[in-house]
């Protein structure tokens, strides 16, 4: 099934804040990001529980910070490309903590997500993304991630492959879609 994304203002004429802005990204990137860790399920990947799906999700997230602040740096200044980030991160902290706290109870899920934002932004710093997208390395590192987090049992030691050469794809393309229709 095709993901569904509404990426248009309702009321195109009123200008939009980074913070409004951000905060559809948010919503936006969570989206793909569960599709995505659907899609495995469906490409018949296996999870082992809620936690190592949500770490998944998480992962994509990651991952579309990155896209964003790759698409950010060549439209907006340094302060504003700062506002964007700033408050994506803010929002999807909030997305995993709340979605993260309902599938597996009470407990600090947002700061290790941060953290794990923080330590991937250096990773990802060394990969080059260019006006066609990212590169073979920068999808490859989210493959990478992805087949750590799911580990290389039978069912799942082709999870990189699935991400590198189809999801991870699809994902920077719907977001990338998404990203530019919110700044028309």
């Amino acid at each position: 099934m095709a993901l569904r994304i509404k990426s248009h203002w309702k009321d195109d004429e009123r200008e939009r804040s980074l913070p409004e802005i951000a905060s559809a990204l948010a919503y936006i990137a969570w989206r793909i990001a569960l599709d995505k860790a659907i899609n495995l399920h469906c490409e018949r990947f296996v999870y082992r529980d809620d936690a190592q799906r949500l770490a998944v999700i998480q992962e994509y997230l990651v991952f579309l910070v990155q896209i964003t602040d790759r698409l950010a740096h060549a439209e907006l200044n340094d302060a504003d490309r700062r506002t964007l980030i700033v408050e994506f991160a803010k929002k999807l902290f909030g997305h995993v903590q709340d979605n993260s706290q309902d599938l597996l109870g009470p407990g600090d899920y947002g700061g290790p997500f941060i953290a794990r934002l923080d330590t991937r932004s250096g990773e990802y710093a060394e990969f080059q993304f260019a006006g066609d997208g990212p590169s073979y390395a920068f999808l490859r590192h989210l493959g990478h991630e992805i087949q750590t987090i799911m580990g290389e049992s039978e069912d799942n030691r082709w999870v990189i492959d699935q991400v590198m050469d189809k999801d991870g794809w699809d994902a920077y393309k719907h977001f990338e879609r998404a990203y530019r229709n919110l700044f028309e």
